[in-house]
């Protein structure tokens, strides 16, 4: 995500970052490289010129010029300032005093708001919310049907109705819902493969009936500055309160994330950061900032922990911590969890200092799989004595699990190591997960 961009901009500030003391030439060679960085990026002309006359100006501020690291004040002025382009507001969405809350998805075809719904619908239930998806995409003929599969994926119900005309299904749905006591109710509507009269009717008939309480423009955060424009004609057509951006984990470059806020006004309220149906996240300006500028993302880390793990898994792992327990029914828990919470590579990429490290590394998913079965090929006595196992064992693991005598040998190392780092955690000389999300929480 945005690895080009980020790359650039990190390559921009490393300089300033080992200066002792900064001069104007420095933080003007800078500035031309950030500018360079943004323009190749795809960000609004306008957006980057303005962004650029601001960190300029505050960079060569007495108080920078001073300050005993300097380089390290222009990295904090960045980083405030790629948070206020992205916006500085909240983006949760808004929800209505008396139920249903009603979320109008609207975009060109393409985009992916059929997906992006059943997205929403997912997060939403994680809330504990009981979300219904209405089928208003009359144009696209399988638009009904993968709603509909994506529904039954998630076990969330997709109310159609057999009729041509949306502003009927649009209707019905929501008389359905509402009989279903369904309090968020997500309605997918059609697209066009551009801005036309017609689109822009129906979407205004829809409204009309469905009376919103956020109308969320879906905006491919892989088509840059046309995403942009797109999102500055439907401004001038349809009211719409914030953006969903799809395809965020295919931008390289950044520029519509970073171009969307500052020229529409409206906010970034949620991602896509993947293709599995719970890859939706809400959108943090500042959090996207530090990931930016390889400074990790400590808060989310946190987030996705908490989603991975019940409250109930992380004490009773804890509880074992402390007494210096770490068998390989512990260490299976742990695969399982960090499975859960996405991609191996994403998940480290949010730890500080790790991102630039792991930008060339190839992580291999299917060695997370080797894992768990080489685990499940143990005996749970085993499991619970790894001690235990001998070369015998250890041949007949490998043979039951598919590896090599030598892989089985990797992760009984890798145990014992993990077990060496859990004990510092129980000791308290490093948090531990349920510590973590509990300061996260606070």
């Amino acid at each position: 995500m945005f690895d080009t961009l980020s790359d650039k901009l990190q390559a921009a500030l490393g300089d300033l970052r080992k200066r002792g003391r900064l001069d104007e030439e420095a933080v003007s060679r800078a500035m031309r490289e950030i500018r360079l960085a943004l323009l190749e990026a795809d960000v609004n002309f306008k957006v980057v010129k303005d962004f650029v006359a601001r960190v300029r100006e505050r960079a060569l501020g007495a108080d920078v010029m001073r300050s005993l690291t300097p380089g390290q004040q222009v990295v904090k002025i960045v980083h405030e300032e790629l948070t206020a382009v992205m916006g500085t507001g909240d983006s949760k969405l808004a929800f209505a005093g008396r139920p249903p809350t009603v979320i109008l998805l609207a975009g060109l075809q393409g985009s992916g708001k059929t997906t992006g719904a059943a997205k929403l619908a997912l997060l939403l239930r994680r809330e504990r919310k009981s979300p219904g998806l209405i089928a208003a995409d009359l144009q696209r003929p399988a638009a009904i049907d993968q709603l509909e599969q994506l529904g039954r994926q998630i076990q969330i119900p997709v109310y159609r109705e057999d009729t041509k005309d949306p502003i009927v299904a649009v209707r019905k749905g929501l008389q359905r819902a509402e009989a279903d006591d369904r309090d968020v109710v997500i309605v997918d509507t059609a697209g066009r493969l551009h801005v036309d009269e017609g689109l822009m009717e129906e979407l205004a008939g829809v409204r009309a009936v469905a009376k919103p309480t956020n109308v969320l423009l879906v905006l491919d955060a892989m088509t840059g500055q046309e995403a942009v424009a797109v999102a500055e004609a439907f401004l001038g057509r349809v009211a719409f309160d914030g953006v969903m951006l799809t395809k965020l984990d295919g931008d390289a470059r950044g520029g519509a994330a970073l171009s969307v806020r500052a020229v529409t006004g409206k906010p970034i309220k949620l991602v896509s950061v993947g293709e599995k149906l719970d890859q939706l996240e809400y959108f943090h300006p500042d959090r996207m900032a530090s990931r930016i500028l390889g400074m990790g993302d400590v808060l989310s880390l946190i987030e996705r922990a908490e989603q991975a793990a019940s409250e109930g898994e992380q004490e009773a792992l804890e509880r074992r911590l402390r007494a210096g327990e770490f068998t390989f029914d512990d260490f299976l828990a742990s695969y399982r969890m960090l499975r859960r919470m996405g991609p191996l590579k994403g998940v480290l990429s949010l730890i500080p200092g790790l991102g630039s490290q792991l930008k060339d590394v190839n992580v291999d998913e299917r060695e997370m799989a080797r894992v768990e079965a080489i685990v499940l090929s143990m005996t749970p006595q085993e499991r619970r004595i790894p001690h235990l196992i001998n070369g015998s064992r250890r041949v007949r693991i490998a043979k039951g699990s598919g590896t090599s005598v030598q892989q089985v040998n990797q992760l009984l190392a890798a145990r014992k190591q993990m077990q060496k780092m859990m004990k510092q955690m129980g000791k308290g000389k490093m948090p531990t997960l349920p510590e973590l999300t509990r300061a996260g929480r606070r």
